[in-house]
């Protein structure tokens, strides 16, 4: 093997492999989804030595041309005095160097949008992109699985992120001479078998470990619970009317805010054949296009999840010509007109535009037509029932990369509004008038996700001054005017045109100008607040271990970070995966020389995989390697002495970051047996309305008819539910639509679906319809 350090002096890579201390071996450290060390020691005296220097490219090469090790130097090496020689003072050098990303540590993550539904290896392979372009070669990384959610943090190393990108796929990852590896745990197989030639029993140490599990709490983040439906009423001058509950809103709220100083590949995929789309004057600048249907378009480079409410305000656009495409178009697939499941469709009108609704593919609407001179912000509103559109992916050894639990997917009506500000510069007036809505309607089958195209360019001739998406407060307001049809109320901020603004105090606080009038009915649609949370039971082997005065149970809390379960089912699915890997665990560590390493191979590396079998220590399992400690004790004949540290594929540290968890109570939580998840809850009532409301009485329309069996429950708190539980219950009803007593000008309902089962099932969360009428 040879020592190469190059100190970018321009000498270009000299040999050190003659200064190395021959009392002291170098070392290569290896460990899982983390930088890879190499510690080596350099002995001389001579005058004309250089001392490598931090950042010195470093390489430790077989005579194969295989690398054992690259990367740079960190940091200056330490000095020893080591004595006099007839040449002078001698010198140790301790150095320090770690493989290839350590130059994308050095860099802060540039800011980049979540990244939504995209594959692991996606994901990284576009960190890694834009953290340093051109670093290295990316074509072995694996897809793996898809995650739902990830947000890049700037206050982390690309290091962190990288990890935490290979535990949401159960993978890991590694560089090697500037080319960037993912792949899942264990892909690469070798046998540890004492019956094999090369076994060493003497190397090989196991230590067994008790992991049963069959009665686990699972504690996750805030989830968005109870499907929320307030009813108020105007008089004329109140503004403001106070929420049933908190309603449930995201973090992170902001997805692009772009004003185009440039067109920053960290943000758009540019498809432009004429080369008609630029960027001048602080404004985007669209002049053209092919005249096909999605030849010419400019996408976000992330997709966009239709889960509650979000805002996409696609610029201020200005015309300067006849015009034939779509503008801030969500498309169910490739980029085309009938693939549009919203956006605004701009066709000719002479010399100027007309500006339509377009819905799943469909003009739909009179529309707008342009004057020249004006500007127009396009904006589009959307408001779904459920707030995430796929369930969190958890992973254990029966079910690793590929074949994970969840992620399924969840279905959602999605409310869309589709509006147009005309401004006029020569009246400052239109600065602040209501805008134009073209559309107002729920699509009943919409996808979860869409890929968002800000311009679709048949022929477009425009600029646009800004484009803005973010994640509005979780809450769709409507309002019916006497004798008028139902519109949606805007919420969120004056500055961009909204009625009424939703806070946390709770409260509905309508701006003095959009006043709700006399008589006006007024409806507020969200999802209550709630911890994730669950109990799950494996009812068989607690009957297994019952002995005595042992009931069987092996009770755990655990609070997971990461995967983050964001709802009760993610609990769920997190709870069937730490209960996949119960029973007996194993951790051990191999010492062996290169050329016996376990199944012949070569080298071997964290996350590489061993297929155990000592029958004498009762040991058959497979295993994931964790850490890899190569002494490189045989330079000349290139042998090296391995320390290999493992656990059992099963341990849940390959699959979970789990969080210190709090003084969290499990005595609420109802237990569910692990085989009867997948039925344990009825459809929620997330349609659930009132209808009509008098003095006395209150009308409910569940949104659901029951079959025989089957029933609605309806209670005046959230609580109690169960036929043996009659403290706070209103009454159990048998068709869709029912009248229950009303008793005060406020008034609250709770509703869950049950059948016909013994113990009856129930629906996880519960419809509150809240009632603030005079009476």
């Amino acid at each position: 093997m040879k020592l190469m350090i190059d100190n970018g002096d321009g000498r270009g890579a000299q040999d050190y492999t003659m200064f190395l201390d021959a009392g002291k071996s170098p070392r290569v450290l290896r460990k899982l989804n983390r930088p890879a060390e190499l510690l080596f020691s350099l002995v001389t005296g001579e005058e004309d030595f250089v001392v490598p220097v931090p950042g010195a490219r470093v390489t430790l090469g077989r005579s194969n041309g295989n690398d054992v090790f690259a990367g740079y130097v960190v940091g200056s090496p330490t000095y020893q005095y080591m004595g006099w020689t007839e040449r002078g003072p001698l010198y140790r050098y301790e150095v320090v160097a770690l493989s290839d990303e350590m130059l994308l540590d050095l860099k802060t993550p540039p800011p980049h949008s979540p990244f939504v539904a995209r594959s692991a290896g996606e994901a990284l392979r576009q960190l890694s992109e834009e953290t340093l372009p051109g670093w290295g070669d990316f074509s072995g990384v694996e897809a793996g699985d898809v995650i739902p959610h990830y947000r890049v943090s700037s206050a982390k190393k690309w290091s962190e992120l990288a990890a935490e990108i290979a535990l949401l796929a159960r993978c890991g990852y590694r560089s090697e001479g500037g080319n960037l590896l993912l792949a899942p745990l264990g892909e690469r197989m070798y046998g540890l078998d004492e019956q094999a030639a090369e076994f060493s029993p003497g190397d090989l140490e196991l230590r067994s470990e008790g992991r049963l599990l069959n009665d686990v709490a699972v504690f996750g983040q805030v989830e968005p619970s109870a499907y929320v439906r307030d009813y108020f009423v105007g008089d004329g001058f109140t503004t403001k009317f106070y929420l049933s509950q908190i309603p449930f809103t995201r973090g992170n709220r902001t997805i692009l805010d772009e004003e185009y100083a440039e067109l920053d590949p960290t943000r758009w995929k540019v498809t432009d054949p004429q080369g008609v789309i630029g960027v001048s004057g602080g404004k985007l600048q669209v002049a053209g296009g092919t005249g096909v249907d999605g030849a010419t378009r400019l996408e976000f480079i992330e997709r966009i999840e239709l889960g509650g409410a979000v805002v996409l305000q696609h610029g201020d656009v200005e015309f300067s010509a006849a015009s034939n495409g779509v503008i801030g178009g969500l498309y169910a697939g490739a980029v085309s007109v009938a693939a549009c499941v919203a956006g605004f469709r701009v066709a000719p009108a002479g010399s100027n535009n007309r500006i339509q609704a377009l819905v799943q593919g469909i003009v739909t609407g009179t529309g707008l037509t342009t004057q020249a001179g004006h500007r127009y912000v396009l904006t589009t509103r959307l408001y779904a029932s459920e707030v995430y559109r796929m369930g969190q992916v958890f992973h254990s050894e029966p079910h690793p990369a590929g074949g994970g639990r969840g992620g399924g997917a969840a279905g959602s009506e999605v409310r869309v509004v589709l509006e147009v500000h005309e401004i006029d510069p020569a009246n400052p007036a239109t600065q602040v008038a209501p805008a134009t809505v073209l559309y107002d309607g729920a699509l009943v089958d919409a996808p979860g996700f869409a890929t968002y195209a800000l311009i679709n360019a048949g022929t477009i001739q425009c600029s646009a001054a800004f484009t803005r998406s973010s994640l509005a407060v979780d809450a769709l307001v409507r309002s019916t005017t006497p004798s008028q049809n139902t519109r949606t109320r805007r919420a969120g901020a004056l500055l961009d045109g909204a009625d009424c603004r939703v806070s946390e105090e709770p409260a509905l606080q309508f701006y003095p100008q959009y006043a709700p009038v006399a008589n006006e009915t007024i409806e507020v649609s969200y999802r209550g607040r709630g911890r994730a949370r669950t109990r799950v039971l494996d009812l068989v082997s607690i009957a297994a271990h019952r002995r005595g005065n042992d009931d069987g149970v092996r009770g755990g809390v655990r609070q997971i970070g990461m995967p983050a379960p964001r709802t009760s089912a993610d609990c769920e699915t997190a709870a069937l995966a730490l209960l996949d890997d119960t029973g007996q665990g194993w951790t051990g560590e191999y010492r062996a020389w290169s050329p016996f390493l376990p199944g012949g191979a070569p080298d071997i590396f964290p996350g590489d995989g061993l297929a155990v079998n000592v029958a004498s220590r009762a040991a058959s399992f497979m295993g994931i390697v964790r850490e890899v400690d190569v002494e490189l004790v045989d330079l000349a004949g290139e042998n090296s002495r391995y320390r290999l540290q493992f656990v059992d594929a099963g341990d849940p540290s390959l699959d979970f970051a789990f969080e210190r968890a709090t003084a969290q109570s499990v005595t609420g939580l109802t237990a569910i047996d692990a085989r009867e998840i997948e039925t344990a809850h009825l459809a929620d009532l997330s349609a659930a309305a009132v209808t009509n409301v008098t003095s006395t009485s209150v009308t409910i329309d569940a949104g659901f008819s029951p079959t025989s069996g089957e029933g609605i429950e309806v209670r005046r708190t959230d609580a109690g539910w169960g036929a043996d539980n009659d403290r706070n219950l209103v009454g159990r009803f048998t068709s869709r639509s029912f009248t229950v007593s009303r008793y005060g000008r406020v008034q609250d309902f709770f509703l869950r679906r049950y059948d016909g089962s013994s113990p009856a099932k129930y629906s996880r969360y519960s419809a509150a319809v809240h009632v603030d009428y005079p009476l």
